[in-house]
């Protein structure tokens, strides 16, 4: 009788033949596992056509019932994978396949229109689009993507790229939730998946919104076996302990593999797991708890972090509010972050969005790392970003969990965007990049429809600027920025309010924003 061992399965569009592939079969391999590594459906050795996630669900399943049934399988199967690999784990369980035992999600995208609630892709999506173009990755250095995402309208937006992209022109074509997204999302499902999740993202992943909310509704449906790990990482999580001009210190980089081991052990092979990876527990722990559930790491302090919810329950969370002498123009300006509520009508702010010259979000030209802890000092300098910062902190403050802004806005065209940015600023004016987010007015109340904008009329919305954790030191600013682009990572909002992928003139759009007691736009964490 041969020797029989539970699979772990990974399915990916990039190539399931590669060093890293091998590295990883090595991994699971030396733990006791059988690798299974598959090309999806339309890449490399798999035959059929791609359409990304489409199909990803059951043949996801159709995978594990096959490696399940194989004399060498004992019939457990775990999953594993990040970004694509990440999403599609979720649409397979929604397959309930017997076999699958635990799944390990890293980085995964969220459903469409979370990570970019604007109706159309992020431009910088269309160079992914490029790599998948086939059946294996292609080269997509050779391509001057800053100029490319320049280019109007979007649907021809690939053409600028040199191909002709009939996934980028599908999506394009559907900008609210309807039934033709219904085959790639997940999220709004996610209670009816009980399976022992590990999910991992790091606070820089410019998908991270979906790892910490996806635990946090798996815990609220009270599906047991729910792990979370956030470190201070980028789209490639535990690769350095530096993104951009910081350092986030040795404790950065963790053995990931041994703690992936101990959490399928946990699962599959019902070893019983340690702690896990960073600072050792505290002493008084009990040692029969196992690993908590939650393991942060906290920016600024550089110290991992143990605690049993998300958003933890003690501590990291604030409410500061908007004030200003109605000049919050630049950093520059007068504009004040403010612990209370201001007491007296303060005049509006204002600002003027031009679609020809858009505010830079700062950012390399691919798809692979969209922006980080970047210095955005010089950007706050323009008269259309209204910049608002506290006075200096006089003891560390900490700010964990979701980031939000409500804000009362108005607009002189037929729509417009409203950007957000929370800010931590060094006492030398580095001013870091934390999180952040955008509301397109058309879509104030989500992309499940489109809401027609009136000229004038003042609209309390609330930005999602995703999740951070960190230690702000003393002596630091904390700081808020509003703007109306964010460009490449958002297209740019034309202001016409008429078809956003075959347009390409904009107009100009005044907006303003108020602070005063009836309408106290403010920043909140937690």
């Amino acid at each position: 009788m041969p020797r029989r061992w539970p699979a772990v399965i990974l399915r990916t569009p990039y190539g399931k033949s590669d060093e890293q592939q091998a590295r990883r079969a090595a991994v699971f391999a030396r733990g006791g596992y059988a690798f299974v590594a598959l090309d999806v459906r339309g890449r490399g050795d798999s035959d059929g056509s791609f359409e990304p996630y489409r199909h990803d669900g059951p043949d996801g399943a159709d995978v594990i019932a096959w490696a399940a049934a194989q004399d060498w399988c004992t019939g457990d199967v775990a999953t594993y994978g990040g970004s694509y690999g990440g999403r599609i784990q979720w649409l397979t369980a929604l397959q309930k396949p017997p076999a699958l035992r635990a799944m390990v999600c890293l980085v995964t995208p969220s459903d469409p229109f979370v990570e970019a609630p604007t109706g159309v892709p992020w431009p910088m999506h269309l160079s992914w689009q490029r790599l998948t173009d086939g059946r294996v990755p292609q080269y997509t250095d050779g391509v001057d993507w800053a100029a490319v995402f320049r280019h109007r309208p979007l649907v021809t937006m690939d053409e600028a790229a040199g191909f002709i992209s009939a996934n980028w022109r599908a999506e394009l074509r559907h900008p609210t939730l309807g039934d033709w997204w219904e085959p790639v999302r997940y999220q709004h499902r996610i209670g009816e998946i009980d399976v022992p999740v590990l999910h991992v993202s790091g606070w820089y992943d410019d998908e991270e919104i979906g790892t910490p909310a996806n635990f946090a509704a798996m815990t609220a449906a009270g599906r047991a076996g729910q792990r979370l790990l956030m470190g201070g990482w980028g789209h490639r999580v535990n690769s350095t302990r530096t993104l951009g001009e910081v350092d986030f210190g040795p404790d950065a980089l963790i053995d990931l593999d041994g703690y992936v081991l101990a959490f399928l052990d946990e699962h599959v092979r019902k070893i019983k797991a340690d702690a896990g990876p960073g600072p050792a527990e505290k002493e008084d722990e009990d040692e029969e708890a196992g690993p908590a559930p939650v393991r942060i790491f906290v920016m600024g302090a550089n110290e991992w972090r143990d605690e049993q919810t998300w958003p933890p329950a003690g501590g990291g969370s604030a409410v500061f509010h908007f004030a200003s002498g109605g000049r919050a123009n630049s950093r520059f300006g007068d504009g004040r972050l403010v612990p209370a509520p201001v007491p007296d009508e303060q005049p509006p702010d204002e600002w003027t969005h031009d679609p020809d010259r858009p505010v830079p979000f700062i950012t390399d030209a691919s798809y692979a790392q969209i922006g980080g802890p970047d210095d955005y000092s010089g950007v706050e300098s323009r008269g259309d970003v209204l910049v608002y910062t506290s006075d200096p902190l006089a003891e560390p403050l900490e700010l964990i969990g979701a980031v939000r802004v409500v804000a009362y806005v108005a607009t002189s065209a037929a729509d417009t965007d409203i950007t957000a940015k929370l800010v931590d600023v060094h006492p030398n004016g580095f001013a870091q990049r934390l999180c952040d987010g955008v509301v397109r007015l058309r879509y104030r109340n989500g992309c499940s429809r489109r809401e027609p904008v009136t000229p004038g009329e003042v609209y309390e919305i609330t930005i999602a600027l995703w999740d951070t954790c960190v230690r702000v030191p003393a002596g630091h600013r904390v700081r808020a920025e509003i703007a109306s682009s964010a460009f490449p990572k958002f297209d740019v909002n034309l202001g016409t309010g008429g078809d956003m992928i075959t347009e390409t003139d904009g107009v100009l759009a005044t907006n303003r924003l108020w602070h005063t007691p009836s309408r106290p736009s403010r920043l909140l964490v937690n």
